[in-house]
């Protein structure tokens, strides 16, 4: 496991200046949360890749892109032109995710599966050798704002359990309605990628939210 991650969520930021909103966290975040979404996979429409090309030049940050959609593997080259650098695939929408992963890997994208809610460990286990990252959303997708659900720390707990018994590096993401008061909770759990969007771009000062995050995982 490497060490702790804060990714904040694009989704919460201001639309209207996405390059500055970035600007803001840009020393203290670790990496940058890219949520596409399209309308069908879950109700909501987010960004698409012209938005993610655009913001490439502005920001060395990790590009963390969570595909929300019907087919997660259909533009992995457009997405690695664009810069991303990560891709997640929520295993609801590919049962059988070997052929996104090799597709991803082909073209030079890490790739991670996402866990609904209601999703058990069970069904990404099979693929943790071959991923470089678990994510277990802590809210149902598609909408930001939403509250944090506790339930989902058990999952966590023995996906790391999992990962450290094979001897794996897969990082263990969590992702929905993560604050400074649930945060220590999900890194007890075993997560080590922590992705927040209001809790940060909702801040009167997002790069010290980004540090309060911080400060609280490395105290528990």
């Amino acid at each position: 496991m490497t060490g702790p991650k804060i990714a904040p969520s694009l989704l919460a930021a201001d639309f209207a200046k996405l390059a500055d909103e970035v600007a803001r966290v840009e020393e203290s975040a670790d990496w940058l949360h890219l949520d596409i979404m399209d309308g069908h996979f879950v109700p909501n429409i987010s960004f698409g890749i012209p938005v993610i090309a655009a913001l490439r030049p502005h920001t060395k940050l990790y590009f963390d892109c969570h595909l929300m959609t019907t087919n997660p593997d259909a533009f992995v080259e457009e997405l690695s032109a664009a810069g991303v650098d990560l891709v997640t695939m929520h295993i609801e929408a590919i049962p059988d995710p070997v052929p996104a992963i090799e597709r991803a890997k082909g073209h030079n994208l890490d790739i991670g599966l996402v866990l609904n809610p209601g999703t058990p460990a069970t069904a990404v286990e099979p693929f943790l050798d071959v991923i470089d990252l678990v994510l277990v959303m802590s809210v149902e997708p598609g909408f930001g704002g939403q509250a944090f659900i506790p339930d989902v720390l058990g999952k966590v707990e023995k996906l790391r359990e999992s990962v450290e018994k094979q001897g794996l590096a897969t990082d263990i993401e969590i992702d929905g309605g993560i604050t400074p008061d649930n945060v220590g909770r999900a890194a007890e759990a075993g997560a080590n990628v922590f992705v927040a969007g209001t809790a940060i771009f909702g801040a009167d000062d997002p790069a010290k939210a980004v540090e309060e995050l911080r400060r609280t995982i490395e105290e528990k």
